[in-house]
């Protein structure tokens, strides 16, 4: 049960957000087996409303305190958004809702009608997706990024009707402030693919990962060991708190130097960025064991692996289909296949899954007419969406088609 509350440190925004997770799992799972949502759960929702509309201003923005007199400014725009969307959703029915995603969405149905009539009646041996920005709407904080009842839904439906094998393959670990932790949907819906793939949940709920060098290992931890002590002075204390905060993941590890609402100066972040590339070059002088990805918001560092004939790489995502395809036998010499993602770091999904079946098809969410590009000449039966809302509702469309 979600009670009226006051939201006024950032700890009591998690507490809250992890409460709305909880009820929010509890309506999906009720409505999935086709029972009606409870009032006291719609009530819960609201009450979790109020508490966020309350303790922020008209841009969203709010001043929670993190320790003592220390505050930090948080963007709730996510948080306050999903919530509104859920609770129209659970009052007004599934019509309606579209059609209020369509009045906040342009060119709403164009997009969605022109991606169903191209792919409808398909049943997709394997579907391969990222989360964030393309499945789900971003959020300043993984955290709180909790997955909304008609987002579950909407994924569910089609995980069921439509797909043999539904993967999210995430950056994100698997718990601890992982993807689970922020999921909504029923156990056994989908395979969870984590720290880009490197460890896993499949269908039946059993946990496996990619082997890890014991000599890599212990470097990595000394690496959390040294990040864990640099985020506890004050001085840094930010950047475990902002976006993806610092998430120690399998043959990986993420640290945020930016959120999308620009909270950190970019002279600050910057400092930051070259600070952590410091570190890790005291930790692995040679360059052999690391790499270093830096996408603006996130530093990710990242445990090589054998690259073939091309030296030690980096683990992505192309390497994390080939590796799911071994462990799952999931036959992707079998298609049709349909990948999803919303930036560049997901094309080697693509360009793994073209490789294995040129029957793969493919939507991007983006508004980059460069990457709408590039997916198009590594999979020509891909269209693209400018909003994870589109794509939801266009999985939901294709359900219903079966």
């Amino acid at each position: 049960m979600i009670r009226k509350q006051e939201v006024d440190t950032l700890k009591s925004l998690y507490g809250l957000m992890g409460k709305t997770r909880s009820v929010r799992a509890a309506i999906v799972k009720r409505m999935l087996s086709l029972q009606p949502c409870q009032q006291k759960q719609i009530r819960d929702l609201k009450n979790a409303l109020a508490a966020l509309t309350h303790c922020c201003r008209e841009d969203y923005k709010a001043d929670l305190i993190i320790e003592g007199s220390t505050s930090i400014q948080v963007e709730l725009f996510y948080e306050i958004a999903e919530l509104e969307k859920d609770i129209f959703y659970l009052e007004k029915g599934e019509e309606p809702f579209l059609s209020y995603l369509e009045s906040l969405h342009s060119d709403f149905s164009t997009h969605v009608q022109n991606a169903v009539k191209l792919l409808g009646g398909k049943r997709f041996n394997c579907f391969i997706t990222d989360r964030d920005g393309t499945i789900n709407n971003y959020c300043g904080r993984y955290g709180t990024s909790i997955q909304s009842v008609y987002n579950a839904l909407f994924l569910a439906r089609f995980a069921r009707a439509v797909a043999v094998n539904p993967i999210i393959i995430t950056s994100a670990p698997l718990k601890n402030t992982g993807i689970v932790d922020v999921s909504t949907l029923p156990e056994q819906t989908v395979i969870y693919a984590a720290s880009k793939g490197r460890e896993f949940i499949d269908l039946s709920g059993a946990r496996r990962s990619y082997p890890v060098d014991a000599d890599k290992q212990q470097l990595i931890d000394r690496l959390n060991r040294r990040l864990t002590d640099l985020v506890a002075d004050k001085a840094y204390e930010k950047f475990s708190l902002i976006g993806s905060g610092l998430q120690q993941k399998f043959g990986q590890t993420t640290i945020a130097r930016q959120d999308i609402s620009g909270s950190v100066s970019e002279e600050r972040s910057q400092k930051f960025l070259d600070l952590i590339k410091q570190i890790v070059q005291e930790l692995d002088p040679s360059g052999e064991n690391f790499k270093i990805e830096d996408t603006g918001l996130d530093i990710e560092i990242i445990l090589t692996v054998a690259g073939g004939g091309a030296g030690l790489k980096d683990f992505d995502k192309k390497e994390a289909v080939k590796f799911l395809d071994r462990e799952l036998r999931l036959n992707m010499g079998n298609g049709p296949h349909l990948v999803c993602g919303d930036t560049g770091s997901d094309l080697p999904m693509l360009e793994a899954a073209m490789e294995k079946s040129a029957d793969t098809w493919s939507i991007f969410v983006t508004r980059d007419l460069q990457l709408a590009k590039k997916v198009k000449a590594v999979c020509p039966g891909a269209v693209t969406v400018p909003e994870p809302d589109m794509l939801i509702t266009i999985l939901n469309q294709l359900a219903n088609t079966h």
